[in-house]
């Protein structure tokens, strides 16, 4: 017998005998654990016997009952589950009269509702989409009787064919180039409904599926994210961040990450979640966030909510259950455990269980806190914390996550807070990932910045080596990084690292206040900061936002690092257009004096050019001799002229 198996018996030994105490003339059974929620429609219940009081042993749920021989000491039954409640019932028979009984309940939480699945196929200029794989409820199955084909919301033009019916739908025709979303609705024999939505691109006026697996919608490689703490920006919380939505727009921004909303301990930043479906009170209510997002999407941005799915506070009801009835608690196998049995926490951190992956109730549980958030608020995505440990514990999770989500939505962005170097995230579930070292939490610019004789040296080095098959979540500041970059590293560095954010390949992300300078560190203290731009840096952010709006060259995914001569401490490199003349060459003077910089080698044509414009000022640009000139501490976007 397995030690697992040598607890779960200790375990159902000690109730028995506790039971058997109570009820000593009858024939008391027991379960092995307590009934609570369950994130399954099925459940394995172990009830323990007392010895040779049972010949056989039933255990019933509503819809399932199951008749066991007594001959252990205890029996295992997996029981069906209906939604919701669901009243367990374990029964010691001999010779067929009920000699003792035990009872529990268990709270489905999961929707019993068909799976709406959508496959594409191409043949030639035409598109089917074929929902015979769209499954029916799993409990009390019905048959899918009705089909129904719609324009997904937010499709700026109905696509010929729609609405429709039937299982299949065929879509030909010549296509304004664009993104397209197409939604199913199916709906059972008893009424239950689900819909599934998919991602369609025209280029050439051919319109094709987008790979739900690998591939993302075109606004995440416009997107110019900002981060959002909500209670910094006013005692009302949410309703603060929906006052300023027009200020955030004019800024230029195209996505707001709200820091984590979910229920957590008072005083706590959010990340110690206590319950996935529940907003914090001290931020508003479910209608200021209801009101926020519908605000920001009448202005064209998208929300991204920033979720936690790695640990859980150990206020958590799941958590404190464990703490009081150990493994006799539903919920003991929800955390991840050392040999003895205790809890692990991420890091140090004792408040925070790490939660255990290995179970497939955990997962289930998990991704429904995603999804609760895409349909009743139509969030537009997910800043993952601490994607790595669900990766670490089960490496097969994220691309299931993936597919569930993007099945729903499958124009939502998925940032995982993990390294863009490892190649694994870009291929196993997300569109974007961190701009970190290969060490774990380490920011890439770290090191070049603090050492500021050789910052445009060792900056290059950190471009060069972060190329990954998923996009680049690329930042001065964040909720991790402690003081504030204008605080740590002054006005003028500043100017010139929010020049080169916004103009490397990637997702720039700029966080609360950065466009003024504001002064303040995350997790000390939240009270509101001040809005006020003393140092006039608000319009160099706005000016480099729409250039990198304006130009597509400066938001593709190619980049050429030029040579530099004399090296001094200048950055030098070519974001290539899709003709020579829409190149944009940048310029980033890092060093203390004004310096007349030589390119070499694989420049874009735009380096060849005998005259520039530079994009910041209108001014322009002439090389002298073979090199351009540029001053101490300063930043040339230039074109060619």
């Amino acid at each position: 017998m397995g030690s697992s198996n040598l607890l779960r018996a200790g375990v159902l030994g000690a109730i028995l005998l506790v039971a058997s105490s109570l009820f000593a003339n009858e024939a008391p059974v027991a379960f092995g654990t307590r009934g609570g929620d369950a994130w399954s429609f099925a459940k394995s219940v172990d009830v323990a016997v007392p010895a040779r009081r049972c010949d056989h042993v039933a255990i019933s749920s509503p819809i399932a009952t199951h008749v066991l021989r007594a001959g252990r000491r205890y029996v295992r039954a997996r029981l069906a589950l209906q939604p919701g409640n669901n009243q367990i019932r374990a029964e010691c028979r001999a010779r067929d009269v009920v000699r003792g009984e035990a009872r529990q309940n268990w709270q489905v939480r999961l929707r019993n509702a068909p799976t709406a699945s959508i496959r594409i196929s191409q043949r030639g200029a035409g598109l089917t989409l074929d929902a015979h794989r769209s499954a029916p409820a799993p409990v009390r199955p019905a048959t899918i009787t009705r089909y129904e084909w719609r324009t997904g919301d937010g499709t700026p033009v109905a696509l010929a064919g729609l609405p429709a019916r039937g299982p299949r739908l065929a879509l030909s025709g010549s296509v304004p180039d664009g993104e397209y979303k197409v939604t199913l609705d199916v709906t059972d024999a008893v009424g239950r409904t689900d819909e599934s939505t998919v991602l369609l691109r025209s280029q050439d006026h051919v319109l094709r599926g987008v790979d739900r697996e690998h591939d993302h919608a075109g606004w995440i490689d416009r997107a110019v994210v900002y981060g959002v703490i909500p209670q910094l920006f006013g005692s009302r919380g949410l309703a603060d961040v929906t006052a300023r939505l027009d200020q955030l727009s004019d800024l230029g921004v195209t996505t707001l990450w709200l820091s984590p909303l979910m229920a957590s301990p008072p005083g706590d930043f959010g990340y110690a979640v206590t319950d996935y479906f529940r907003l914090r009170p001290s931020l508003g209510s479910e209608a200021d966030l209801h009101d926020l997002i519908k605000a920001a999407h009448a202005r064209g941005l998208r929300v991204i909510f920033d979720f936690v799915p790695n640990h859980l506070s150990d206020r958590n009801a799941y958590f404190t259950d464990t703490v009081a009835h150990g493994r006799a608690s539903p919920y003991f196998d929800f955390f991840a455990r050392d040999r003895g049995g205790h809890a692990e926490h991420y890091f140090d951190w004792i408040n925070l269980a790490n939660l255990n992956y290995a179970n497939p109730e955990v997962q289930r549980f998990v991704i429904e806190g995603f999804a609760y958030w895409v349909r009743e608020f139509d969030v537009d995505g997910f800043r993952v914390d601490a994607a790595w440990g669900p990766r670490q514990r089960a490496p097969e999770f994220w691309p299931r996550w993936r597919a569930e989500l993007k099945r729903i939505k499958p124009d939502l962005l998925l940032l995982a807070e993990a390294s863009a170097r490892d190649r694994y995230y870009g291929r196993h579930g997300f569109d974007a990932a961190y701009d970190w070292t290969d060490k774990l939490g380490e920011w890439a610019w770290q090191k070049p910045f603090d050492d500021e004789a050789n910052t445009a040296r060792e900056l290059r080095s950190a471009i060069e080596t972060s190329t990954s098959a998923a996009l680049v979540f690329r930042f001065l500041e964040n909720n991790d990084t402690g003081p504030r970059f204008r605080s740590r590293y002054g006005l003028d560095r500043t100017r010139i690292a929010a020049a080169m954010l916004l103009t490397l390949p990637g997702i720039p992300c700029l966080y609360t206040g950065e466009e003024i300078g504001a002064a303040y560190e995350p997790y000390k203290g939240f009270g509101p900061i001040m809005w006020e731009d003393v140092d006039h840096l608000r319009g160099w952010y706005q000016r480099l936002i729409a250039l990198r709006r304006d130009h597509p060259a400066l938001r593709s995914r190619d980049i050429r690092l030029l040579d530099v001569a004399p090296e001094q401490n200048v950055l030098a490199y070519v974001r290539p257009g899709k003709k020579p003349s829409d190149s944009i060459l940048v310029i980033l003077n890092y060093g203390a004096k004004p310096a007349v910089v030589a390119l070499g080698g694989d420049a874009a044509g735009s380096t060849q050019a005998r005259t520039f414009v530079d994009l910041l000022n209108g001014e322009e640009v002439r090389p002298e001799g073979s090199g351009i000139a540029i001053a101490a501490r300063s930043v040339r976007i230039l074109k060619a002229g």
